[in-house]
């Protein structure tokens, strides 16, 4: 009897902000590596999320929301979402199925002229009744993709469909990554993307796209204690006040749930200990990119 051929490969993740691409990535690799909140453009950096089965290997490219950028750090995110597409196995496009409009169908239209198995997921059908989702789904007839999924990245509905799907689209090939690595996120990374998750989670929405956090110290204490400075930047001072809150409990709040996540991240108890700093259009500052990471 021939032994079972191992198929594996890289499938980038595409579509406009906040449709669910990094909730998705979530749920096909079964842990949390991308953090997610209901702002627009949370996702900065493009990053792996790998999922393992016991004959295949998917390797997941998570991508910034589409968009026009309108500053040097939407320029970069731009920027990683195109570099994503090249040398894939597949790509996946993602819609909000409570409304698929002009711009989603110009990145639909886009994305089907690539040289490579394409897959539509149609997201948050949780949200959405039938009456409404049946005529957005009408107009993606003929869009050019292999197959097209009404998912549910909440609630998993049609995921494992969909995983499949994307696992039979993969060409014979290596294990790319050890079972048991999920992503490429160094630790430092990671608990950085923690602390902005939750203050994106917590803040007013004319605060959350001016928030980067700077990891200035990670350092194990013990076998059972880790210790942890972060800055939190945010652009005005007015922004620095929200973010502290009435005698310090909103930033007590950020850390609280931070610490949480990072604790069961890291295995360890965590001393986190947060500053607020105001840089002024930092996302328009070379530097200042580069500080928090968004720089090559």
């Amino acid at each position: 009897m021939s032994e079972k051929k191992f198929r594996s490969g890289f499938v980038a993740i595409l579509g406009r902000p906040n449709v669910g691409k990094s909730s998705l990535m979530n749920r096909f690799v079964g842990e949390k590596v991308a953090i997610i909140s209901n702002h627009p453009q949370t996702t900065r950096n493009k990053l792996l999320g790998v999922a393992t089965g016991e004959d295949w290997q998917i390797v997941f490219v998570d991508t910034p929301g589409l968009h026009k950028p309108r500053t040097k750090l939407g320029e970069y995110m731009m920027k990683s979402a195109e570099e994503a597409r090249e040398g894939v196995d597949a790509v996946l496009c993602v819609v909000d199925g409570q409304h698929i409009g002009a711009g989603d169908m110009a990145i639909i239209k886009d994305l089907a002229a690539m040289k490579c198995p394409k897959f539509l997921a149609v997201n948050k059908t949780d949200v959405v009744s039938q009456e409404k989702l049946m005529p957005q789904l009408a107009q993606l007839n003929d869009c050019g993709y292999d197959q097209i999924v009404s998912t549910s990245a909440r609630t998993g509905e049609n995921v494992d469909l969909l995983l499949k799907l994307l696992v039979d689209a993969m060409p014979e090939g290596p294990k790319y990554f050890p079972d048991d690595m999920i992503t490429d996120q160094p630790e430092r990374v990671m608990c950085a993307e923690i602390i902005r998750e939750k203050a994106l989670r917590n803040l007013r929405d004319e605060v959350p796209h001016g928030i980067g956090v700077e990891m200035l110290q990670i350092q194990k204490v013990s076998d059972t204690l880790t210790e942890i400075h972060a800055n939190i930047y945010c652009e005005r001072a007015s922004h620095k006040s929200i973010i502290i809150g009435k005698q310090g409990a909103m930033l007590g709040k950020i850390g609280s749930e931070a610490r949480g996540d990072i604790e069961r991240l890291l295995g360890t108890k965590v001393m986190l200990k947060l500053w607020v700093k105001v840089r002024e259009d930092w996302r328009n500052r070379a530097g200042d990119l580069r500080t928090l990471g968004y720089e090559d």
